[in-house]
């Protein structure tokens, strides 16, 4: 049954590609977003763009609204400014999109809203389920105050879906794009010890389990959306150098990234051996549970 969907940070990474599914299966999609109309529509398809989400007050409503907007939250050093402007762009703009949602004639029945692995902190190789107890640093502040916000609503009777994403491959974008050239270049090796683990994800299964959130309606609450089968570090380069038919014998010793990216260094340094408890145990089915066969669909032109 078509749905009338609005969609925030539709013309990201994974915003894109939902979008493209999402219309695909006949539904009308609104995509909340500062770019240029011209761009939004060249990027996510025949959407209607909207750059100001308070021109969204007093709407008729929206059956369903994917809230997917955010900072990239390595994008640069962590200043208290950055900080504050990652904080802002999820948690204010959440707050932003509730508060415009109950001024609509109809309330949504569904949103499905990011959230990362990061709510966790810091796990080692600890098994990490959606139970896990986090260990609290900025990463889990950043996303408990994003994933509060968005709860904010389940007492207005929507259902509310939390999707802690991990580090997503696929082509043309994301974490990957940045690691290939290094990599080709023969210039790729492990981050410190290489011992931390990566959650990772395909792009497709991301959508896939997003859009099994919206037909699902008994999904709600968090789910992590990661593989069910976490690397290392270490891991996770050797294959990428395989797939790439490269070595990968530079390592980035730790002391190096903390000097050239401070707090932020903890992202690369630390992770989560997060696992899919949730949404295989409803029934999710993945795609792409072996690394090598995601990263080598991730390279290919």
């Amino acid at each position: 049954m078509s749905k009338k969907i609005l969609v925030t940070g539709g013309t990201g990474f994974i915003g894109r590609e939902l979008c493209k599914q999402l219309l695909k299966a006949g539904h009308t999609l609104t995509v909340l977003s500062r770019q240029k109309p011209a761009t939004v529509k060249a990027t996510c398809g025949q959407v209607e763009p909207v750059t100001d989400l308070n021109l969204l007050k007093a709407h008729p409503g929206f059956d369903v609204i994917f809230n997917l907007a955010g900072e990239g939250i390595a994008d640069k050093r962590w200043s208290s400014e950055r900080k504050a402007t990652l904080l802002d762009s999820r948690v204010a703009l959440t707050l932003s999109l509730v508060k415009v949602a109950r001024t609509w004639n109809l309330l949504p029945e569904t949103l499905i809203s990011g959230s990362a692995v990061g709510f966790y902190g810091d796990q080692r190789d600890h098994l990490v389920t959606e139970d896990t107890t986090p260990n609290p640093e900025f990463t889990h502040q950043l996303c408990s105050e994003w994933e509060d916000a968005a709860r904010s609503l389940q007492s207005d009777g929507v259902r509310v879906c939390l999707s802690r994403t991990g580090l997503v491959v696929g082509k043309h974008g994301g974490f990957l794009e940045r690691m290939l050239l290094p990599f080709k270049l023969g210039l790729g090796g492990k981050l410190g010890t290489g011992q931390q683990y990566m959650p990772w994800v395909h792009r497709e299964d991301v959508v896939a389990g997003l859009i099994w959130m919206l037909e699902n309606h008994l999904a709600q609450g968090p789910y992590n959306m990661v593989s069910p089968h976490p690397v290392s570090n270490a891991e996770f380069t050797r294959s990428l150098a395989k797939v790439l038919k490269r070595p990968a014998l530079l390592p980035l010793p730790a002391p190096v990234l903390k000097l050239a990216l401070g707090e932020m260094a903890g992202l690369l340094l630390t992770g989560q051996k997060a696992v899919p408890v949730r949404l295989q145990s409803e029934g999710f089915e993945f795609r792409y549970t072996d690394l090598q066969s995601a990263l080598r669909d991730s390279v290919k032109k």
